[in-house]
């Protein structure tokens, strides 16, 4: 057992470095007030060496753990042949991981002259043993009390100032941190960028509910309560390419937190821009999705830097849910709110909220573990031995990303996995009302269900990735296996909905499909760290504009079926779409890296 040793005494004063010395199992530090003393190996039985002449030799190692204890002894010079002062210490044990000693006495002898500390012995320097080769010698002055070792009694005298050396070795004395500081600064990043995700649906989603009482008040038809809904996409597809662009270049920190100052802003001046007319409402809006088209690829950016590959599913997993919860809590809070202060404290709740998140953004986050000053040495080792590359990029490789099949692998699949993901969650209501003969009340709540349900399974998947990672399963595996769930439980669940008969079993349905797609963030979310890690951004940002593409086009496309056909027709074009994405992403996907 490795053990540690401090002897302080009450007068100190200044060190001066100065020449070396070394011995064999033992380690010798300076801290502020004393010496420190680690790494001493010791007989099995430590303490019954420790009276008047101790002698320990580095060979012998304790292999038992220690209770926690306190011992007292006396720490005597290795003088040949004849007695010398000793420091009288106290020994705590705990734990295995070593001791400390603290003298209650400070060392002194009869004769002023310069002593070398020895392992756990002091020592002449005439008498200085054969074994000590010489490394770090230190100056140490100090005052000294004199007593006698054969008394029982300590009974201290004053004296003069002395001097004396001390080895300085490497060594650890370990400092026991609060546990907010022991926290790892990996997760502080993660669970930063899952609040900055739940404000982000939060500002989406409180239109929504909010376009009820301000269509009343500006006399607006469907057809303009359609256009600012969809004015959002303007501005949030025009970022997504350019946002990862900027991340890879200027770093996630940066390009994050300007999105969420700047979607915070635009949804605070919403009802501002709502009273001035209906244009300065779109470009609101607009401004507002421009903001939020950064998100994801900044987003992914940083967590290509921070997060091993171990570690990966379920870190993004847990940043996705904060989309779900986003949306939840936005779908719950704003009726409340209208209900109680209007519409406009809606906007300006929700939006204040990005001003906190955004002080504790710049003071804790670092676009990369290299920038932290603050990282410790073992978690920053545990982080860049996953990751090879870290540099920001300079140059985006256009013509090698996108000739590269994995690449579009990842863009087609997010394709059909977001046209049947968006159709779920913007015409559920309809259905649920429709179909089901829910009352407005009940749609709105069964509403929220598949957002519950996302949130919950997505990092349920995650950690189940992870832990097939951990088990030595490739991760080309892993993500074929994860995004064919969030693939074909979703169109099972969807042919299911034909065949049953009652309100709660169709609920049902729709829960677990909405709980399957949200495998895909262990799948094809998590996969664009995986190939590309240095353009993790531009990467997510190409996929997610096909994506919101599939979003736009599939809300339009189930309107104008529903308007010739059935839900059981719309629910078909989805299951193809799931059914094409599976076959490519099967075949074309992989989890190795392609591009550095």
């Amino acid at each position: 057992m490795t053990m540690s040793g401090l002897i302080s005494n009450r007068n100190f004063g200044s060190f001066v470095a100065s020449g070396n010395v070394y011995r064999s199992g033992t380690d010798i530090s300076v801290q502020r007030g004393g010496v420190s003393i680690s790494g001493v190996s010791v007989a099995q039985d430590p303490f019954s060496r420790w009276q008047h002449k101790m002698h320990l030799p580095s060979e012998e190692r304790i292999r038992k753990p220690m209770r926690k204890s306190h011992y007292k002894g006396e720490l005597c010079s290795l003088v040949s042949g004849q007695s010398s002062p000793c420091l009288n210490f106290k020994l705590q044990a705990s734990g295995r991981n070593g001791c400390s000693f603290v003298s209650s006495a400070p060392y002194r002898s009869n004769n002023v002259e310069q002593r070398e500390v020895y392992g756990l012995g002091l020592s002449r320097r005439k008498h200085a043993q054969p074994e000590v080769a010489k490394a770090n010698k230190f100056r140490v002055s100090y005052k000294s009390e004199e007593y006698n070792i054969s008394e029982t009694k300590i009974d201290p005298l004053q004296s003069t100032e002395g001097t004396g050396e001390a080895i300085l070795l490497e060594g650890n004395l370990q400092q026991v941190s609060p546990w907010w500081q022991q926290f790892p600064k990996r997760w502080v990043i993660v669970l930063l960028c899952f609040s900055a995700f739940l404000l982000c649906n939060m500002d989406r989603v409180n239109m929504s509910i909010a376009i009820l009482p301000m269509s009343q008040e500006f006399n607006w038809n469907s057809a303009t309560v359609g256009l600012i809904q969809s004015s959002f996409f303007w501005g949030y597809l025009l970022t997504q390419i350019v946002g990862g662009i900027w991340a890879d270049k200027i770093g996630g920190k940066l390009v994050l937190g300007f999105g969420v100052v700047w979607w915070s802003i635009a949804t605070v001046l919403t009802p501002i821009a709502a009273k001035l007319g209906l244009p300065f409402l779109l470009i609101m809006r607009a401004f507002m999705g421009i903001g939020e088209g950064v998100a994801m690829p900044a987003m992914n950016n940083i967590l290509s830097k921070w997060i091993p590959v171990s570690e990966r599913s379920r870190s993004l997993a847990l940043v996705y849910s904060g989309m779900y919860l986003g949306s939840v809590t936005g779908l719950a809070f704003s009726p409340v709110l209208i209900q109680k202060f209007g519409w406009p404290s809606v906007f300006y709740s929700f939006g204040s909220l990005g001003s906190i998140w955004f002080v504790l953004w710049l003071s804790k986050a670092y676009s990369s573990p290299k920038e932290d000053p603050d990282l410790g040495v073992e978690e920053k080792k545990l982080i860049l031995g996953g990751n090879v590359s870290k540099e920001p990029v300079s140059v985006i490789p256009w013509k090698l990303i996108l000739s590269k099949a994995p690449v579009w692998a990842l863009i087609i699949s997010h394709f059909c996995h977001n046209w049947g993901t968006f159709i779920l969650l913007t015409w559920m209501p309809t259905y649920y009302n429709q179909v089901l003969k829910f009352n407005l009340t009940e749609s709105g709540l069964f509403c929220v269900l598949p957002w519950l349900t996302m949130a919950i399974f997505a990092n349920i998947g995650g950690w189940i990735a992870d832990t097939l990672v951990s088990k030595g399963l490739s991760i080309t595996s892993v993500r074929k296996i994860m995004q064919s769930i969030g693939f074909l439980g979703p169109a099972f669940f969807l042919t299911q909905l034909s065949h049953v008969r009652t309100p709660a079993m169709a609920v049902l349905c729709m829960a677990c499909s909405q709980g399957s797609d949200a495998f895909s963030q262990s799948g094809l979310y998590s996969n664009h760290q995986d190939i590309g890690p240095r353009y993790a951004g531009v990467l997510l940002g190409l996929s997610n504009t096909a994506g919101v593409l599939a979003g736009v086009f599939g809300t339009a496309a189930t309107g104008y079926i529903l308007q010739r056909g059935s839900w059981d027709d719309v629910f078909k074009v989805a299951v193809v779409l799931y059914i094409i994405g599976t076959l490519v992403w099967n075949i074309f996907s992989t989890g190795e890296k392609i591009l550095d």
